[in-house]
């Protein structure tokens, strides 16, 4: 029963973060949608490491994290000063 309960707080998460992202008037608030979306993202797998048992979401938790990250650093390089 609680891990419904979390599951459901996660996809209400995602689809918040989805519509600011989608919705948003400017540019940076669609990348801070996306940024969220992406953090709740490493926390849904870091909550199914725990429910299979299996380290290896772990692993992909943490390399999509520093990708998510190298990724908001790139936009937000671009939308400070352009390429």
């Amino acid at each position: 029963m609680i891990w419904l309960v979390f599951f459901s707080f996660i996809a209400a998460g995602i689809a918040l973060s989805l519509a600011r992202a989608g919705l948003g008037p400017t540019t940076p608030d669609r990348v801070v949608g996306v940024d969220g979306t992406v953090t709740i993202t490493i926390a849904l797998m870091v909550l199914l490491a725990s429910f299979f048992d299996r380290q290896i979401y772990l692993d992909v938790a943490l390399v999509y994290a520093v990708l998510g990250f190298i990724g908001v650093l790139a936009v937000a390089r671009y939308l400070e000063r352009g390429v």
